[in-house]
């Protein structure tokens, strides 16, 4: 009758007899390198009487509490004492410290008045300079022109009609109808005094300049394309598409206009 557990029994004591030989060849193996020339026996002394008389050194334990502190500056061995050298001390130089803030100052104003001066030039360099501020204004006397005739006088390379008006041909432009008008404006809006028209002398058309006490309505006509304005500088007839202009002027007196 075959019983599992003997054979379990002996495969157990099997293997902790081989378990046994393979301790005893790992002793005698450490022997041997601890001992050169040493298998067995050594000189007919019994191996564990000659081990057992033989003393070995024991490793060294440490005995230092391990410690997770960063170690001081003295601790790493440095002959490096530039920090200490160089380090300003507050309290006992004081003059240091204010030193280096009046250093720190003085850079950062004259960084201020660098910029300033730039932005200053770079403004003043789009102004307009001495000369084309002179050609932005003129002054012009009226005195001697007589009514109803017009005087060409230049404002900034441009041709400028002043015409003094007389009483009758102020009476006609005010009794004109705003229906009749391309561009509708009253004679009023257009002059500062009654008896006096500045206009711009160039045609709304294409530009050019139109001839004076001519057309059909004895005001300005323009030869390149047949545009017709009235005493007021509008346009009445022709392909021109606005009346002429009023440039900005004002009386200084009431002989002498500022035009510009």
């Amino acid at each position: 009758f075959f019983r599992p557990s003997a054979l379990f029994s002996q495969n157990n004591a099997a293997w902790q007899k081989e378990r046994d030989g393979n301790r005893m060849n790992a002793t005698r193996l450490a022997a041997s390198r601890l001992i050169p020339g040493v298998a067995c026996r050594l000189g007919g002394v019994p191996l564990r009487s000659h081990v057992a008389s033989t003393t070995l050194r024991t490793p060294q334990i440490l005995t230092k509490a391990f410690s997770t502190k960063s170690p001081e500056l003295h601790e790493l061995g440095s002959v490096d004492h530039a920090y200490e050298t160089e380090r300003i001390d507050k309290v006992a130089e004081p003059e240091r410290r204010a030193f280096t803030y009046l250093l720190l100052s003085s850079v950062r104003f004259a960084y201020a008045s660098t910029a300033r001066v730039l932005v200053v030039k770079f403004v003043s360099s789009m102004s307009a300079s001495a000369d084309v501020l002179a050609l932005a204004s003129a002054e012009f006397d009226v005195s001697d022109v007589p009514m109803g005739k017009t005087i060409t006088v230049k404002w900034r390379g441009k041709p400028v009609f002043i015409r003094h008006r007389t009483a009758a041909e102020i009476s006609t432009e005010n009794a004109v109808p705003l229906e009749y008008l391309r561009d509708q404006e009253t004679d009023e809006e257009r002059v500062v005094n009654p008896e006096w028209l500045v206009v711009l002398g160039i045609c709304t058309h294409l530009g050019c300049v139109p001839i004076n006490n001519a057309g059909e309505f004895q005001g300005w006509f323009c030869p390149c394309h047949g545009s017709h304005y009235d005493v007021s500088g509008r346009i009445r007839k022709g392909p021109a598409p606005l009346n002429l202009e009023v440039p900005p002027y004002k009386f200084v007196d009431e002989a002498k206009i500022l035009i510009g």
